[in-house]
């Protein structure tokens, strides 16, 4: 079992359970992802970026997807043998839960008007297309959880508001020079294990974890814009060589598949 973690305002989605409202929520992921859980009511002062939503106004929208769980901004639609993104959801929705399903593609039009997001997961699906436009709309998006599908390459437009990537557990292949440009609020491109940061995290790319993939080659320049880089995970690929580039790398880890 992975450790509990801070997480403003999420919610516990592991299971299709009714909801129960809380001043601060639990968001659990299935299958070794890590376990979420939102610090008590302190008084501090939090900087996650996402409001208090006990400070907002409740919500009374009757759009829920069929089959799904819908409460205040959480929308649940986990296990549910869905094919595609579901319609008619909230416009306010801050949750989206689409973790293990058969969606194959994102399309265009799937997160339309979304633009309140701040968490989507959609772990263990069968992705393998994803729409240079489909994210977007997701101008607040902080948190993306994508691993377990079966992407080739790295999704391209990710939003610049991204905090968080997970994409372990792919077929990825390359790291093309320039894909991590423009992501300048990343702090972690993480894998199954310790949180991506603390209670504050700092706006820098510290962590990157790309293992469980078929990454063959790392293109030269690809990480030079990450002067912060510390950790570098990339094990259980097909690289023969390490990239160069990185003075101040304190951990790279390459076991198992690589050379």
């Amino acid at each position: 079992m992975w450790p509990l973690w801070p997480l403003a305002a999420l919610l516990a989605l592991s299971q299709a359970l009714p909801f129960e409202q809380k001043a601060f929520w639990d968001f659990t992921l299935d299958d070794g992802l890590p376990m979420l859980n939102d610090e008590e009511a302190s008084g501090a002062e939090t900087t996650s970026g996402i409001p208090d939503l006990d400070s907002l106004p409740p919500t009374y929208s009757a759009m829920c997807p069929f089959g799904c769980h819908c409460h205040l901004r959480v929308v649940q639609c986990s296990d549910l043998g869905l094919k595609a993104v579901p319609k008619e959801i909230s416009p306010d929705t801050t949750l989206l839960d689409l973790q293990n399903n058969d969606i194959s593609e994102l399309r265009k039009d799937d997160f339309k008007g979304l633009q309140h997001l701040y968490a989507l997961v959609l772990v263990n699906n069968k992705i393998s297309k994803i729409h240079e436009k489909a994210f977007s709309p997701l101008r607040k998006l902080q948190k993306l959880y994508i691993s377990k599908n079966h992407l080739v390459e790295i999704p391209p437009n990710l939003p610049s508001s991204l905090v968080e990537l997970r994409i372990h557990d792919n077929r990825i292949r390359k790291v093309p020079k320039g894909v991590f440009s423009g992501l300048r609020n990343m702090n972690c491109i993480g894998e199954p294990g310790p949180p991506c940061g603390g209670p504050h995290p700092s706006p820098m790319l510290y962590r990157l974890g790309l293992g469980h993939n078929q990454i063959r080659m790392i293109e030269n320049g690809s990480l030079s814009f990450l002067p912060t880089l510390r950790e570098l995970h990339l094990d259980n690929n097909k690289l023969s060589r390490v990239p160069a580039g990185l003075p101040d790398l304190k951990l790279l880890q390459v076991r198992a598949r690589c050379f």
